[in-house]
């Protein structure tokens, strides 16, 4: 396999494919969100490699300490995504990804690299059995069945935060906790509140801006939170048949 990978920098983020597959002649005001976040976190250390065509072929990742997870840990990278669809898919660039991705944890002296993932596999979290085969381990979880997965170096292990173990708010209405790192986030808040809107569902949306905010969060996060009378429910960005079965619990 022969493949050009790039990662987007300051100079190249306005006019690079953000891989994701969304497909728009005009503006996307996902995609524009995703741009403007991306642009502040670069200079933090962050990671966004992907193959040199308009495809979804890319790995996203940042050092532990400034990445936007409720997650406790010293010297280690964390791993939002990994994603390879459509036409790439079976080439090998899912490995090629990863590899590059270690291999810059240990030319950093990092301990290890970590990542989100649950003990049944959610569509929107890279996929954990993948990651096993490169020798990544559970080694937290939640009451809600998610997994914190690690690959160390070193024997050091990163653990949830105590307050993403809390799966509880006190406010009993919908409530979604999200950042603009997905370009998919927008429209599917915008669904969420139409629909909530028209069915006399309370909800509460909670945009999360910061650093400190992310860290802080009262369940496991990646880019988005779902809470239903006081309980954590999932990570997933939800369609509407979801919705409505979370909303019959």
């Amino acid at each position: 396999m022969q493949a050009k990978f790039i990662d987007l920098t300051p100079e190249n983020l306005a006019k690079e494919h953000l891989c994701c597959i969304i497909r728009s002649k005009k503006p996307h005001p996902g995609v524009e969100a995703k741009r403007q976040w991306l642009a502040a976190r670069l200079p933090e250390g962050h990671v966004f490699r992907k193959l040199d065509v308009k495809g979804c072929v890319f790995i996203e990742y940042a050092p532990l300490e400034t990445a936007w997870v409720p997650i406790t840990g010293d010297n280690y990278l964390y791993l939002y995504c990994l994603w390879v669809t459509g036409g790439p898919k079976g080439s090998g660039y899912g490995r090629a990804l990863m590899e590059s991705c270690l291999s810059d944890a240990r030319a950093q002296g990092k301990s290890g690299v970590c990542m989100l993932g649950a003990q049944k596999q959610k569509a929107w979290l890279s996929d954990q059995s993948f990651a096993r085969k490169f020798g990544f381990e559970t080694v937290d979880t939640t009451e809600n069945d998610y997994e914190l997965l690690a690959l160390s170096f070193d024997g050091s292990l990163p653990r949830f935060a105590p307050n993403a173990k809390a799966e509880q708010i006190e406010s009993q209405e919908l409530t979604i906790y999200y950042d603009l790192q997905c370009p998919f986030i927008p429209q599917r808040i915008e669904l969420i509140g139409q629909y909530c809107a028209e069915h006399g569902v309370p909800a509460s949306f909670v945009r999360v801006d910061t650093l400190e905010q992310a860290k802080a969060l009262p369940c496991v996060f990646n880019n988005f939170a779902v809470f239903w009378r006081g309980r954590f429910q999932t990570v997933n960005l939800l369609d509407i048949p979801t919705l409505e079965r979370i909303l019959k619990k």
